[in-house]
């Protein structure tokens, strides 16, 4: 009747090719910086950010890990909020809550 068909083996997909890229602190606080640098109203003084003077973040980085201390408001000795950021959607969660902070505090400067 009719000829058979070899049928061609599909390979089963790879489950690596789904899974996200391992999370880079290093290059995560490079690109957070570079982001953080564009905002005007901040200062860069190594690791951390001013703003008008007074300190408002410190950024650091361990094998795995970004932490940051973002103050609750600007003064000389801030009380400090921590984040850790596990990865790349922590770092834009950071980046986007320091806007937002940094929005009110220039709001509420005179």
């Amino acid at each position: 009747m009719y000829p058979t068909r070899a049928r061609k083996r599909i390979p089963a997909m790879n489950d690596d090719f789904f899974t996200l890229p391992d999370f880079k602190p290093e290059q995560a606080l490079l690109n957070l910086k570079r982001g953080l640098r564009d905002l005007r109203s901040l200062q860069e003084r190594g690791d951390s950010f001013e703003l008008q003077g007074q300190p408002v973040l410190q950024l650091s980085v361990d094998a795995k890990l970004l932490h940051a201390k973002l103050a609750r408001k600007p003064a000389r000795s801030p009380e400090w909020d921590r984040k850790t950021c596990k990865n790349s959607a922590d770092v834009r969660a950071l980046q986007d809550e320091i806007k937002r902070r940094l929005l009110r505090w220039t709001d509420e400067t005179p």
